[in-house]
């Protein structure tokens, strides 16, 4: 049996300038044991730079997917007839949402250097948790997806 296509799936990878950053801890490590010698620096240039990248790769590595009748956001899974409308959020928006507007019982897929975010209230009277809030760069596709799973499955 062969699953259904995935309407929507993005993975929320880190900015290009994180990846510099693990260079430069690579190098500042590097730095650090110059006095011991040229294997024991080029050990920490390696060593400092790959570490880095995998704290990197491994915190950018979450995605959000829309597949057959659920929404998958990093470990949750949320069936779409227990979603109710999805708002797309400007820059402003977002950061209120994100910010002071937040609600403490809200389930919240932040990713800081992703300015946009979708807010998707739930239904389900059993779930105390009264919204999803998905950071997104693009939020207009994943409300359509979310609109073509619920349309699909109900």
């Amino acid at each position: 049996m062969q699953l259904p296509a995935s309407p929507y799936e993005e993975r929320l990878t880190a900015p290009r300038s994180w990846w510099a950053i693990c260079l430069l801890v690579g190098i500042a490590l590097a730095l650090v044991f110059l006095p011991f010698g040229t294997l024991p620096l080029l050990s920490a240039l390696v060593g400092g730079t790959a570490v880095s990248a995998v704290v990197a790769s491994s915190y950018g590595s979450i995605r959000i997917r829309v597949v057959g009748d659920s929404l998958i956001a990093g470990e949750a899974k949320i069936p779409v007839a227990a979603l109710g409308d999805a708002e797309i959020m400007d820059l402003e928006e977002a950061r209120a949402w994100r910010t002071y507007k937040a609600d403490p019982r809200a389930f919240m897929l932040l990713r800081a250097y992703i300015p946009t975010g979708l807010r998707v209230q739930v239904t389900d009277p059993a779930d105390p948790t009264p919204y999803l809030y998905l950071s997104t760069r693009e939020p207009e596709r994943l409300a359509a997806a979310l609109e073509a799973a619920r349309a699909t499955a109900g």
